[in-house]
């Protein structure tokens, strides 16, 4: 016990946090007396085994369900419709086939949603354990009186049972100080660059609770936590992307005719795709006050494809967005893809652009830039993957 005392005594954020944790459960038992302070620490305890155990029912659960829910969601052949959908349709379809299609988005629903349940069941029967528990304790109380009742018993103002109450707070103090250090260990795990991150690990206690406890029972899995943040945010870009699929389903009847008039000498799915990069390459102009105010003010201005279209400016999301409808419309299997982008200057930004599946070709899916088509020719060319990460 003694080599922890003094990693908690050393002057450092989260050695005080500990100590504020401790300091305030002891005089909350000190008030409460033994009786009450009992009976928090029996709660606390109770609702720590409660969510873990609703966190590995949810888990196991939400494995096993989530192949069976993307079957079902697989056999009703849900299709957007090409037309003209209210913002409640675009997000159900963007939901629903989100759900069908991305693996960790499924899960992730399943799991919060049986996780919730069960916690609230665990929660529900709560008041029972409580009544069960005061029931108990009078039982006790009553039992001891009588044992003590013929014996004499000197006055005391309470003392023995402030002591008590203080210890049992020391405990429950404890074990909410070893929670907010798990906390912390979670997210040290999962976003190892984030803020504060540096200081958390520079502390003695810290170091000393994660090496002894939380690293022995839950470090093989954390250990892949960036790993698995870049796949959340990988999801995230997948239902971004499917968004976009939605939202745009309907195609307007003057690019349709715009993309039909492109494309009419070409002939085979490639030759399709090519003539829409190069129309939209030469005639949509970058956008760069859209795309300063973006960066420098943080203002952001949705645009649609028709808006695109009309005024033949946008930045790189709006093109790629454009290109797809266009490519959807003359029969083309396109995705509008996000990512990073190069620079030039050797580092990457936020970017977008297409891919497009060449259905006469053996089925296979090649990579577009329109929104570069005016500096350089990026129509499938070699180390396109260079420049273009598709963060998936």
């Amino acid at each position: 016990m003694h080599s922890w005392f003094l990693p908690i005594l050393k002057p450092e954020p989260v050695a005080l946090m500990v100590l504020l944790i401790l300091l305030v459960s002891i005089i909350q038992g000190m008030r409460r007396g033994a009786p009450r302070s009992a009976k928090h620490l029996f709660f606390f305890i109770w609702q720590a085994a409660s969510v873990v155990l609703a966190l590995v029912i949810a888990g196991k659960s939400a494995t096993r369900l989530s192949p069976v829910i993307r079957d079902l969601l697989v056999a009703r052949h849900i299709v957007v419709p090409q037309e003209e959908l209210s913002s409640l349709k675009q997000l159900w379809y963007t939901f629903i086939t989100s759900l069908r299609d991305f693996e960790l988005l499924r899960f992730s629903a399943l799991f919060l949603l049986i996780y919730a349940v069960v916690r609230s069941l665990l929660q529900f029967i709560e008041p029972l354990f409580e009544v069960i528990y005061d029931r108990l304790v009078r039982s006790e109380q009553a039992t001891d009186h009588r044992q003590f009742s013929r014996i004499p018993q000197r006055k005391h103002s309470g003392t023995a049972s402030r002591a008590t109450g203080a210890l049992l707070g020391a405990l429950l103090g404890a074990g909410r100080a070893f929670l907010v250090i798990a906390i912390l260990f979670v997210y040290v795990s999962l976003l190892p660059g984030a803020a504060g991150v540096d200081s958390i690990r520079a502390s003695a206690l810290y170091k000393k609770t994660a090496a002894e406890i939380l690293t022995p029972v839950a470090g093989d899995v954390l250990k892949q936590g960036p790993v698995f943040s870049d796949a959340v945010q990988a999801e995230f870009r997948k239902v971004l992307e499917r968004k976009y699929e939605v939202i745009d389903a309907a195609v307007p009847e003057n690019i349709e005719a715009a993309a039909v008039k492109v494309t009419k000498n070409a002939h085979t799915d490639e030759e399709k795709a090519r003539a829409l990069y190069d129309w939209i390459g030469t005639r949509i102009v970058y956008d760069w006050d859209k795309a300063n105010n973006y960066v420098n003010k943080g203002i952001w201005k949705e645009q649609t494809p028709i808006e695109t279209f009309d005024t033949r400016k946008g930045v790189c999301i709006d093109v790629a967005r454009l290109y797809a409808v266009m490519a959807r419309s003359v029969g083309l299997d396109v995705k509008v893809v996000t990512g990073l982008g190069g620079t030039g200057s050797g580092g990457y930004g936020p970017h977008a652009w297409n891919e497009v599946k060449l259905a006469d070709a053996g089925g296979k899916w090649i990579p577009l830039d329109a929104t570069w088509a005016s500096s350089g020719a990026w129509f499938n060319p070699k180390g396109f993957a260079s420049s273009h990460i598709q963060q998936a």
